[in-house]
């Protein structure tokens, strides 16, 4: 992901530029150059990989500053934005901005995919990062409703909250209602609606300031309330959502619900895996398939799609052997079967408790473990995929 300045004498204009930027999903940081000062950045001040210049009616000031910046560091990328620049530009600003080192002039309001793409023509052209060091979402996705796609996704997040000690978002995008915050007892003051409909200011601070934290440190951005309100969201505007939490946050999961449609690919696009949750039942394993065929039918490298089996049983493993063999595809984890607690974690609006010896709590433990890159907390050593997610009870 590259680091980002905006240089601008606005701070309206500045931040509109700051939530552009961070909406493309890759860029990890954002800073603000007030040009009202006319302070330079010295000698010893670093300077990110691209500078973002707000013109002025006066754009002088701002090519000047930018021929510095450039002598500072000569691979810096350059992009000037102009209200003028949506008419023909002059060609001697053209050409002062050429001289300058400037690379790209936009015009605004700048379309976040014109701005994406030229910060991808950027990383490529560097070498010095990849975009796939922008994807930090998980999507939690149902082969079906009703096989506990939002309780698999709610406990994750609260083991990956509390085993990084880091940030983590979860999105509730499950449609046509979203239960995330039911299942954590809580009452939101904004919703995924609100960030929609606020996406030309959503930067990193106004997206933090959308969601609501539990006692877990897991921060959650409520779900819809009516099934009629995603008829007024767009999913450009899901997808530039997505890119602010993954530029804001550690880890950023999706409750993605089991509601497939194929325009919502850039979502999944954006995912670095997706975890199908499935039964070992005839109806959900049918659907299964069915799901990783419109999966691969989008383009979807297999590698990300891995397989999660909830309320599993030990009985359940003959049936799952020739799961594997058909698809061609190993089981990623077997989430023990446990009605009596997750019934009442549910009714009480509460993660999953237990101790070490609890099956279920370990595997989910286990798996944040693998999903974070951390070694699992019932040892020091990596173990292969088979180990790490058997239940204790089957070893």
């Amino acid at each position: 992901m590259l680091s980002a300045a905006v240089a601008s004498g606005d701070s309206t204009s500045s931040g509109y530029l700051r939530a552009c930027l961070q909406q493309t999903g890759l860029v990890h940081s954002v800073r603000e150059w007030r040009m009202s000062i006319e302070r330079f950045p010295g000698a010893g001040e670093p300077v990110p990989d691209v500078v973002v210049l707000d013109l002025s009616r006066d754009p002088e000031p701002y090519f000047a500053f930018a021929a510095h910046v450039r002598r500072l560091r000569p691979t810096v990328r350059i992009i000037a934005c102009s209200a003028a620049a949506a008419e023909q530009p002059d060609q001697a600003m053209l050409m002062q901005a050429m001289r300058s080192g400037v690379q790209e002039l936009l015009s605004k309001p700048i379309n976040p995919t014109t701005l994406q793409e030229i910060l991808a023509r950027f990383i490529q052209e560097s070498g010095t990062a990849e975009s796939r060091a922008a994807e930090k979402l998980i999507v939690v996705m149902g082969s079906k409703g009703g096989v506990g796609t939002s309780t698999v996704a709610v406990n994750l997040g609260v083991q990956l909250a509390q085993i990084t000690k880091k940030r983590v978002a979860l999105l509730d995008f499950a449609r046509p209602l979203g239960h995330v915050c039911l299942l954590l007892d809580l009452q939101p003051r904004f919703s995924i609606r609100d960030a929609t409909e606020n996406v030309d200011r959503l930067d990193g601070h106004f997206f933090s300031g959308l969601l609501t934290q539990h006692k877990s440190r897991l921060e959650v951005l409520a779900g819809t309330t009516h099934p009629e309100e995603w008829l007024r969201i767009p999913v450009p505007a899901l997808a530039r959502v997505v890119n602010v939490a993954q530029s804001t946050f550690d880890f950023v999961l999706m409750d993605y619900g089991s509601h497939y449609s194929p325009e919502w690919s850039p979502i999944l696009r954006l995912a670095r895996m997706i975890l199908m949750v499935a039964e070992a039942n005839v109806p959900a394993l049918w659907t299964l398939e069915r799901q990783l065929s419109a999966t691969a039918a989008l383009g979807l490298d297999r590698e990300r799609v891995r397989l999660v089996i909830n309320r599993w049983n030990r009985g359940d493993d003959e049936a799952l052997k020739s799961v594997e063999k058909n698809m061609k595809r190993p089981i990623f984890a077997k989430l023990p079967n446990d009605y009596r607690q997750v019934s009442e974690a549910t009714n009480l609006g509460v993660p999953l408790t237990g101790n070490h010896n609890n099956p279920l709590m370990v595997t989910f433990r286990q798996l944040a473990s693998q999903l974070a890159g951390m070694s699992p907390a019932t040892g020091s050593k990596r173990k292969g995929l088979t180990d790490l997610f058997s239940s204790p009870t089957t070893r």
